[in-house]
């Protein structure tokens, strides 16, 4: 080979390695990147290709790093070497190492952070997919190890190629577990600490992690939301925005909603920048769904979900979501939702006495923040969120119309708004905020007042007065609006149209414009024929006069409190307003009005006076007014003074009255007795009304002779009725030609002359409060012969029919008088005002209850019950004095309650209306006084007694009374100086009423021995109602006990607990001390011991009586001893049974509603939810828990209530009650066991122990009866003899026992899940039953063995286990069986199958009867309780056969039915039905016939059977 070699020298050179390309030089190489062209055929330089160079051109990046400009420069130097990365593959592993020694730059900060470093970062994330996967983990952990030193923005550059390296290992093959790498990663990253720079930039690059798992997303965003309060608020809006991207890609779009809901929600106060920034983060909201309206159906869901989550920021978003217009409705929708549910949760915690106070409280509170919230989104929506203006405009009007939910719904308090109050609020801050939203607000109050039903139009009405009274001059700016409202005046309700008139009117007094086209559109109105219109019409004149009288004497400018000051033009338009008199512009329409009907004319009456009491000076101008009306009856040389006959028309064979005279007199008696005494009239305002004017003497002259003629007549029609012969005076009126109108005319003219005898009683009252004692006699006198012709007119409008006597009111117009005839007393017109005064009618009772005291009446009506005591007035007359006076006074308070407190006449007529109470009290025990001569004598005079009995009504007139005055003076100012006057007053001491009431205090009452400060309500109770309640009771006067029951229940809103649950306990010992036979007495003395018990005490009340009910009405198998006597409860007895039986069914009715409300709230409480950020966890644990107990404690007393009703042989409704009431029982029972029921992976908790003990006392006390309940209970349904009502039975059976039976398995199906969860058996205690609704059973084939009591217990109470097996098909497959053994030991076997659960039943049961004779009942139902197959055999006392099958294959509607019964004889009885589809088809007359039945009996079964298909 050597010698080859030197042969050969070349070869040798070729073989040794070539040379090294020359190296190019940083700038070489960014010069050959700025020159070099893709397409161009010059090939790279060797040295960029070699491999070798490479750690050449990364030095290059530290040398350019050291350079004076090292950012541009690196920048620069990378930037070319990558764009010729892209021309050859060879130089791509060169990527990473540029790439790692670029983050070493960047880590250490030998290159500045500025947008350089950024864009470098971005070119390095479009050459990351050259790189090789298993070279991305280290470039990772760089990244991951550098996340803790970032401080400011620009070192957040480097996390640009993150999100592309997690994405390129997560998705290679070429790494082991990637899945398990990128969790790890993410696990570091959310570990370290994040500062706000930091948790800003994560925020941005994670939309790119969509492949990141649901647990880390949610833990992720966890960490966001926790960190947010660090982040500076300037980037909040962006953070916001960057959550939203995050949310429409579907990256934790519930828990990103609800994240920013509850940190904005949770700021209290942030200034007005913070303001600022919440309505940028609200407009990003809107963009964010309307892109993504998924977002929108979040926000809903999560507020519908728990309106725990409701905060200002909650009601915002919401508003804002609203302005998307497929979201509108339901946005709006969901914010009126929860606050009406939260408004209904905290009036019926109000209002069930067994919640706690803290619970009570809670609401209140809940209800609060929410008005809060609301109130707070309005205010500051001027702050960059006016977008959400409409939408506050629609929630304002949405919770106005609220109303509809319920009628008498929104009462108000005194602490909280209700819904339509808050509305009027939301939208009057609207108004003052935004001046752009105000022409918006009055336009929607234009057309929902014209296009909404009335009750919904009267608060819209109330936001437009409120407008109005705060907003005065900014409301000028809308008279077009309010003008084009008022056109429609005619068109709509009367009410609703006097009523916007009414509101109208401090505008009216700015405005001459308005005020003028006001009264167009009154003066049209008062043409048109519909009565109601011409009465609002009227009403509305007469209140634009009393407004323009009332703005003359407050001044001109008394307007100006409005918050908003009048323009310039404003404060001209407001002189021009001040001009004459309306009443003298007005004069000719009023004139008008006095030919109207009745109504119409009543209105001018009582606005005549008003406008007296308003403005006393214009009385000249209304004497000269009403002067001429008044001629027109008035009579003065004729022997009749008074042309009644005027009053009256007769139209189509109805009389009416056409001029209510006695109005007239007393608007003119009223408006005389207010005259000032030495003043003269205001000369303006008299005869220039007609036309004219006089010299000041002649108008003086003129209006003197006006007013004096109006009183010289009053006193002649005064002397002249006291003097009259009223029959006479009737019979002079009468028509001889129409004979049959005579009834009613005669009428017609008593009830004005009743009027006017008021009249006339007012006028003699008035001057005998004022007279001297020289002239009182006299005017008593008047009084009582006033009083004596009143009583003598007053049968004259008194029908008579149905046994009773009842008096009517007559004062219809013509339209309405055939069909409205109004009872007095019971039904009171608002606009009928009573003519008396009550100071006439507190006289009148001072008076009566003097002469009853010390004339000698009450001493000597025995013994002088015809003869004349010291002041000449005989017993009888005392009555009708009584009589009137009490009638009088209840007729008074009825009408008080009525009229409006802002009504001028309310102070004139009624008065101080409290004043009534103490005479009112004093004359009761007058009228319950006895005579001492009673208790001096030893036998009891029976003249005595009857005169105890005519007393009996006019006692019962002032109970009524008594009564009426409480409730009115209920929730008014004065109620408390009411309840102190008749706290004052007491009973004779030496009755023996009293006596009798203060022996049952010291034995029922204890505590009263107790040194104690009563209260004013307490001390009317103890010194008044008792004692009479005790005293009436005696005398067995049982309708005034109802009377003073009520008052109780009144006075008892008043009492704290304590005094409550004492009154309860004096009502209970009077049920256990008195034998009462009166059945709505009885139900009124036992709701007072019930109703006025705290809880739990008041259940155990009504479980005591339910068992003492049982010993009186007797079990189903056994009938109630009518003789039985009780020592427990007296007042039990076969004649109250009934009602007290259905007192406390309702009573327990009440429970259960209670009880569906917690068990709602208790769903809430168990939902799962994250909402820790607003929510105490603690706090909502005790909360439930509480609920918990309290429910089922409250539930088991319920349990032990029904357990005596189960067995009562209890009437058809009450039965019915009972079925209804125990299968909503067991409803609620089932969802209160399903909320126990713990959901997928999580551990099952054990039921408590109170709930075990509700379980076990069901089954025991109430499931088993029950099961025995019902079939006695259709057994009944047969004992009926007309088909008819056994029909009825059938057809309200057929609703009601299916319903108790699913409800009683779906429950038992709940308490399987709990067991089989807890190994804790349930059901131990629970006993199966065959009993099912559509068995027909003859009351021959159910005999009732009457030694089953003495051999044993009853069936329903034996003793029962269940097995349960077969637990490899979970709860739906249960295997039931039971073995009993009766007293005999004879052996009872059921057995239960049901492979579907327990809508799938399979029962066998064989039970043997007392004489060994086997019964064996089948059950079968592939399909569930609606597919029923039942076969039933039973052996009777004799031993023959009795065979029923029963086959359903589709529903309880699909029956086919098959029988055999036998009779006592032993003879067999076959009964065939068949129903495929329905009950169609019935019994076969030749199957009866070979079944060998009666003609009889097969004609009774038919009939039956025929009355069913028929309701099928």
């Amino acid at each position: 080979m050597t010698s080859t070699a030197s042969k050969n020298p070349s070869a040798v050179r070729h073989h040794q390695p070539p040379p090294l390309p020359p190296s190019l030089t940083d700038a070489d190489i960014v010069q050959l990147a700025q020159l070099y062209h893709p397409q161009s055929s010059t090939p790279l330089p060797a040295f960029l290709l070699s491999e070798d160079s490479h750690q050449a051109l990364v030095s290059y990046l530290h040398t350019r790093a050291s350079s004076p400009n090292p950012s541009l420069a690196v920048s620069e130097y990378l930037s070319a070497l990558l764009s010729l990365t892209q021309l050859h593959t060879s130089l791509s592993p060169l990527i990473p190492l540029l790439l790692s020694s670029y983050i070493s730059l960047f880590t250490s900060h030998k290159i500045p952070h500025d947008k350089s470093s950024l864009s470098s970062f971005q070119l390095f994330v479009t050459h990351i997919v050259t790189v090789q996967v298993q070279e991305l983990p280290a470039i990772v952990d760089l990244i991951i190890s550098y996340l803790p030193r970032i401080i400011d923005s620009e070192d957040t550059h480097i996390l640009a190629i993150f999100a592309k390296c997690l994405e390129l290992i997560r998705f290679s093959s070429e790494i082991g577990k990637p899945l398990e790498y990128v969790d790890k990663v993410f696990d570091e990253m959310l570990s370290c600490d994040w500062n706000k720079v930091l948790l800003l930039k994560l925020v941005e690059i994670v939309k790119d992690l969509n492949f990141i798992g649901k647990g880390k997303r949610k833990e992720f965003l966890e960490r966001v939301f926790s960190g947010m309060k660090n982040v500076d608020l300037q980037d909040l809006p962006g953070l916001v925005y960057q959550l939203l991207v995050l949310g429409s890609k579907g990256f934790g779009k519930k828990e990103v909603i609800e994240g920013i809901v509850m940190y904005f929600g949770g700021v209290k106060s942030g200034g007005s920048i913070m303001r600022q920034v919440e309505g940028t983060v609200l407009l990003h909201v809107n963009f964010a769904v309307k892109q993504n309206p998924s977002l929108g159906q979040e926000v809903l869901g999560l507020v519908r979900s728990d309106y725990r989550v409701f905060n200002h920021f909650t009601v915002a978003i919401l508003l804002s979501v609203a302005r998307v217009k497929r979201l509108t409705e339901s946005s709006i929708g969901v914010l009126k939702s929860s606050l009406l549910a939260a408004y209904k949760d905290l009036k019926f915690a109000r209002s069930c006495k067994w919640l706690s106070c803290d619970l009570k409280e809670h609401y209140l509170h809940t209800y609060k923040d929410m008005e809060n919230a609301v109130l707070r989104a309005v205010g500051e929506s001027n702050c960059g969120r006016e977008h959400v203006v409409p939408s506050i405009v629609q929630l304002g009007f949405v919770l106005l119309e609220g109303i509809e939910e319920g009628s008498n719904f929104f009462d108000k308090s005194d602490d909280v708004m209700g819904p339509d109050e808050l509305g009027t609020q939301v939208l009057k801050s609207l108004f003052e905020v935004h001046d752009m939203a105000r022409s918006e607000i009055i336009e929607q109050c234009k057309l929902r007042i014209l296009s909404l039903k009335p009750e919904q139009g009267f608060p819209v009405i109330r936001l437009l007065g409120c407008l109005i009274h705060h907003f005065t001059y900014p409301m000028l700016e809308h008279i077009s609006h309010l003008k084009e409202l008022l056109d429609y005046f005619t068109f709509m309700n009367d009410k609703v149209s006097s009523h916007l008139v009414a509101v109208l009117l401090p505008l009216n007094r700015l405005s001459r414009d308005l005020q003028d086209y006001t009264i167009l559109v009154l003066r049209k109105a008062m043409f048109r024929q519909e009565d109601s219109i011409r009465l609002a019409a009227t009403s509305s004149i007469v209140n634009l006069i009393l407004a323009e009288k009332q703005s003359t004497k407050d001044g001109p400018f008394s307007c100006q409190d409005s918050s908003s000051q009048a323009s310039s033009s404003q404060q001209a338009e407001v002189f021009r307003a001040l001009g004459s008199s309306l009443f003298q512009e007005l004069n000719g329409l009023l004139q008008r009005c006095l030919f109207q009907q009745a109504k119409v004319r009543e209105i001018l009456y009582r606005g005549l006076l008003k406008l007296v009491l308003v403005d006393p000076l214009t009385s000249g101008a209304v004497f000269d007014f009403l002067f001429p009306h008044f001629l027109r009856f008035y009579r003065e040389d004729a022997d009749v003074l008074l042309d009644v006959n005027q009053c009256t028309k007769s139209e189509s064979g109805k009389v009416y009255i056409q001029e209510p005279l006695d109005c007239l007199l007393s608007c003119i008696s009223w408006m005389l007795l207010l005259q000032p005494h030495g003043k003269a009239d205001h000369p303006s305002d008299s005869w220039t009304c007609f036309g004219f004017s006089l010299t000041q003497e002649n108008e003086q002259a003129g209006k003197a002779w006006s007013k004096g003629s109006l009183s010289n007549a009053l006193l002649k029609i005064r002397n002249y009725l006291r003097n009259a012969d009223m029959e006479g005076l009737l019979s002079k009126t009468q028509d001889t030609d129409s004979s049959h109108l005579e009834g009613e005319k005669r009428r017609c003219y008593s009830s004005i002359l009743l009027g006017i005898i008021e009249v006339m009683l007012n006028i003699v009252g008035t001057e005998f409060g004022k007279t001297t004692d020289g002239k009182k006699l006299e005017l008593e006198k008047e009084l009582f012969d006033f009083i004596g012709i009143y009583e003598s007119l007053e049968p004259n409008i008194c029908r008579q029919g149905g046994g009773s006597t009842q008096r009517v009111s007559i004062r219809t117009t013509a339209s309405n008088a055939p069909e409205e005839l109004e009872f007095r007393g019971s039904k009171l017109c608002p606009e009928r005002v009573p003519l008396l005064a009550t100071s006439i009618i507190y006289q009148l009772l001072q008076n009566t209850v003097e002469s009853w005291r010390c004339d000698g009446f009450n001493n000597n009506v025995v013994s002088q019950k015809h003869s004349q005591s010291s002041s000449g007035k005989a017993p009888t007359q005392y009555y009708k004095i009584l009589s009137f006076t009490l009638n009088i006074c209840l007729h008074q308070l009825k009408a008080s309650s009525v009229m409006r407190q802002q009504d001028p006449l309310k102070m004139l007529i009624y008065g101080e209306i409290k004043q009534l109470g103490s005479p009112l009290l004093k004359m009761i025990w007058c009228l319950l006084s006895e005579p001492k001569s009673m208790f001096d004598s030893k036998k009891k005079d029976a003249n005595m007694k009857k005169d105890l009995d005519d007393r009996k009504e006019y006692i019962h007139l002032g109970f009524l009374s008594l009564k009426e005055l409480l409730a009115v003076m209920l929730h008014e100012s004065d109620y408390s100086v009411l309840i102190d006057d008749l706290a004052t007053v007491s009973g004779p001491g030496d009755e023996g009423g009293n006596a009798t009431d203060g022996h049952r205090d010291t034995e029922c009452e204890k505590a009263d021995d107790i040194p104690y400060k009563y209260t004013s309500e307490e001390l009317f109770i103890k010194n008044s109602i008792r004692p009479l309640i005790s005293m009436l009771l005696t005398r067995s006067f049982f309708r005034e006990v109802e009377v003073l029951c009520d008052v109780i229940m009144l006075i008892s809103n008043k009492l704290p607990e304590e005094q409550r649950n004492l009154v309860g306990n004096w009502a209970k010992c009077i049920c256990k001390t008195s034998k009462i036979s009166n059945p709505k007495a009885a139900k009124s003395i036992v709701s007072i011991a019930i109703l006025l018990t705290s809880p739990p005490n008041d259940l155990v009340i009504a479980e005591d009586m339910a068992t003492e009910l049982l010993k009186v009405l007797g079990s189903e198998s056994e009938r109630g001893d009518s003789q039985v006597t009780l020592d427990a409860y007296s007042i039990i007895n076969r004649s109250t049974s009934a009602p007290l039986a259905s007192l406390i069914l309702d009573l327990v009715e009440s429970v259960i509603h209670e009880t569906e409300w917690v068990i709602m709230k208790l769903k809430i409480y168990s939902l799962p939810s994250t909402r820790a950020v607003l929510v105490n966890q603690n706090g909502e644990k005790d909360t439930r828990l509480a609920l918990e107990e309290t429910l089922y404690s409250r539930a088991e007393a319920v349990v032990k209530v029904l357990s005596s009703f189960v067995k009562m042989n209890l009437k058809d409704p009450q039965a019915e009650q009972l079925v209804k009431l125990a299968a909503r029982f067991y409803k609620n029972l089932a969802r209160m066991s399903k909320l126990l029921i713990a959901s997928k992976g999580v551990q099952q908790p054990l039921p408590s122990l109170k709930y075990q003990k509700l379980v076990e006392i069901t089954c025991r006390q109430l499931t088993a009866p029950l099961y025995n309940f019902v079939p006695l209970m259709q057994m009944k349904q047969l004992d009926s003899t007309k088909s008819k009502a056994l029909v009825s039975k059938i057809k309200r059976e057929n609703r009601c026992i299916p319903d108790l039976i699913y409800q009683i398995e779906d429950c038992e199906k709940y308490l399987i899940q709990i067991s089989k969860a807890t190994k804790i058996n349930l059901l131990r205690h629970a006993k199966r039953s065959t009993a099912r609704d559509f068995k027909i059973i003859e009351p021959q084939n159910f005999p009732v063995e009457e030694d089953a009591d003495n051999n044993g217990a009853a069936r329903g109470e034996r003793e029962s286990s269940e097995n349960l097996r077969d637990e490899g098909h979970g709860v739906e497959h249960d295997s039931v069986a039971s073995a009993h053994d009766d007293d005999e030991g004879n052996e009872a076997e059921e057995a239960y199958n049901s492979p579907r659960g327990v809508e799938d039943d399979s029962v066998a049961g064989a039970f043997d009867d007392d004489e060994g004779n086997e019964v064996v009942e089948a059950y079968n139902s592939p399909h569930g309780v609606e597919d029923d197959s039942v076969a039933d055999a039973c052996d009777d006392d004799e031993g023959n056969e009795v065979e029923e099958a029963y086959n359903s294959p589709y529903e309880v509607e699909d029956d086919s039915v098959a029988g055999a019964a036998a009779a006592d004889e032993g003879n067999e009885v076959e009964e065939a039905c068949n129903s495929p589809l329905a009950i169609v088809a019935s019994e076969s007359e030749s199957d009866a016939e070979a079944a060998d039945l009666p003609k009889a009996k097969r004609a009774k079964m038919r009939r039956v059977v025929e009355d069913s298909d028929d309701e099928a």
